[in-house]
């Protein structure tokens, strides 16, 4: 699947940070809730940079295994 920025405003809407992220500017993944079918993922750092996709299944599982300490 193809997502462009301009697709869903990727570059103006408002991602959501870990909660296990630390305030202390580390290394920090960024996701953007509400895009159908898809998990947008971005650094943090590099909010103006790319964003993956994913499949929002194939995320729930990767989020899943992280849970289960299976990474």
């Amino acid at each position: 699947m193809k997502l462009h920025g301009s697709d869903y405003g990727l570059t103006t809407a408002t991602w959501r940070k870990s909660t296990h992220s630390g305030g202390d500017g580390g290394d920090c993944l960024e996701v953007l809730d509400g895009v159908p079918d898809v998990v947008p993922v971005r650094d943090s750092k590099l909010t103006g940079g790319p964003a993956l996709t994913f499949r929002a299944d194939a995320w729930a599982s990767f989020v899943g295994g992280l849970k289960r300490g299976c990474a």
